[in-house]
């Protein structure tokens, strides 16, 4: 297989070749969506978001020199960051006056790991790794870390964690590095999160083996369907919610007004 190495781990080849966590979630949200990405017929395009969280991750992993060069389009011509993206650095002040977030953020950096669970070879690609205090963290940027967030299957509201599939995130990740490492239990799976406020909030956030159990069961039991899936055994399914949906559809029935929110 593929070797993984930080230029190629996101790359088409690597996706084509590995599971992985965003794949996965991926497959969970609209299958045709996945498809057309792994054939490399269509591109998520980029969102400021994202662009946001890139540049608080590369402080992180000390490469934020590198970011700047290869994203001058986010930065004046006197090397200050644009309005929308200036939160950026509140945030990376934020965590950088915080000795407990520096403490849990302590590690060996972008680390990646492979190993095989439920049928597929996955590939990890981790924040911060420090086995020697058997524990590892993931940075993540997000709009309010109190926020509430309605679930239609759960008919409850649940937390950004939860929402956003970090849960299940953290499950892979421990899992995969067990296995890669061949220790007995989990590593300590700590999320650091820094919110978009003004001021940004901050929280170490832990998840528990039983949700990580939960987790990795979950994904063990959707994993047949998803492999086949990716193999062209069976035809993807398609949402008709997300952005490929809605740029591929083609109306072939009428719709009930009471089908519009179901």
């Amino acid at each position: 297989m593929l070797e993984l190495t930080n230029s190629n781990y996101y790359s088409l080849e690597a996706d084509q070749e590995y599971m992985s966590n965003s794949q996965y979630k991926d497959f969970m949200d609209c299958e045709a969506r996945a498809m057309a990405k792994l054939t490399g017929v269509w591109k998520e395009p980029p969102k400021e978001s994202l662009l946001l969280g890139s540049y608080v991750h590369a402080w992180a992993d000390g490469t934020i020199d590198d970011f700047k060069k290869n994203n001058p389009y986010l930065f004046t011509k006197k090397g200050e960051l644009y309005a929308q993206y200036k939160n950026a650095d509140r945030m990376i002040e934020t965590l950088e006056q915080d000795e407990f977030i520096q403490f849990v953020l302590q590690g060996h950096k972008e680390v990646i790991m492979t190993a095989e669970f439920a049928g597929a070879i996955w590939k990890i690609k981790m924040d911060s790794y420090n086995p020697l205090h058997e524990r590892f963290s993931d940075l993540k940027t997000v709009k309010a870390i109190r926020e509430k967030y309605w679930d239609k299957e759960l008919r409850e509201y649940v937390s950004f964690v939860e929402a956003f599939g970090y849960t299940r995130q953290m499950a892979i990740y421990a899992e995969i590095e067990r296995r890669n490492s061949g220790r007995k239990g989990w590593l300590e799976s700590l999320i650091v999160a820094v919110s978009k406020e003004d001021p940004p909030d901050k929280a170490v956030i832990a998840i528990d083996s039983y949700r990580i159990e939960e987790e990795l069961i979950s994904v063990e039991r959707n994993l047949p369907h998803v492999l086949e899936v990716k193999a062209g055994e069976v035809p993807a399914k398609r949402c008709e919610k997300c952005r490929y949906c809605r740029e591929t559809k083609k109306i072939q029935k009428v719709t009930h007004y009471l089908d519009l929110i179901a």
